[in-house]
């Protein structure tokens, strides 16, 4: 079933995207060589209970950290560790804030120290499609609009789109319908109402869009060892166009 929030509901939203960007801009900081995913796990952990907020992801069907941490060849729900991360490396860190109820999710890539030119190129193709999809994310636009952005821009630049993980509704709980692939036909899919709030979070590869699943049965990884970036913002479908509730540049 497809809710549709209220301005509440959207306001609870956006209270707990401002936090979820303010922990993001603290991680940015913290992100360098030597630094584990481990440590950010238990920064986040405490920035949120700082501010009487929770990690939605811990615990969620067993999920073990308050972050997603996914390196390199990962492609998403990476477990945080004890691996130091190493100059060069790709970095994303997935994160859903509970605020007094309230939901926001966003995943953010970072560059480790010093990376090559391919990996900065990954990064910001796959940025811009995050943006491209937003676009779209218009009241009688459809899904398939938002997915033919994304994969038409990503593809076009000599990249792949993930197929496996999608985007999809959220609040009051983490994971809601609709789907949102980031892949797909325009106008085609489910028409976007006015109140519907998404998450659109492309996952752009390298090399092939196919994934393989590590034995603990939750982070995703590329079939060839090419890296995957992610950049994930949660969107409130409005009459004035899409409201980024997590939106980094929000004063």
């Amino acid at each position: 079933m497809i809710t549709r929030k209220s301005k509440r509901e959207i306001d609870q939203m956006l209270a707990a995207g401002d936090l979820l960007v303010k922990c993001h801009k603290e991680i940015a900081k913290m992100i360098k060589p030597g630094i584990t995913t481990m440590e950010i796990d238990a920064f986040v952990e405490e920035f949120l209970a700082k501010h009487d907020a929770t990690p939605e992801q811990k615990g969620y069907n067993g999920f073990p950290g308050s972050i997603c941490a996914s390196i390199n060849d990962e492609i998403c729900h990476g477990f945080p560790r004890e691996e130091q991360l190493k100059n060069g490396d790709l970095v994303t860190i997935d994160i859903v804030v509970n605020l007094h109820g309230g939901l926001a999710d966003s995943a953010w890539t970072y560059a480790v120290g010093e990376i090559d030119e391919a990996g900065k190129r990954l990064m910001e193709v796959t940025k811009e499609s995050l943006y491209k999809g937003i676009e779209q994310a218009q009241i009688g636009n459809r899904i398939g609009d938002i997915g033919h952005a994304i994969q038409t821009y990503a593809e076009g630049e000599g990249f792949s789109v993930v197929r496996d993980f999608t985007g999809h509704g959220i609040g009051p709980t983490i994971h809601e319908d609709p789907h949102i692939p980031h892949f797909g036909l325009p106008n085609k899919g489910l028409r976007l109402k006015e109140g519907m709030v998404i998450t659109i979070e492309p996952m752009i590869n390298e090399g092939a869009w196919e994934s393989k699943m590590d034995d603990n049965g939750w982070t995703a990884r590329t079939i060839d060892k090419g890296r995957s970036a992610q950049y994930e913002h949660q969107i409130a479908i409005t009459k004035d166009g899409p409201l980024i509730i997590t939106d980094q540049d929000r004063d």
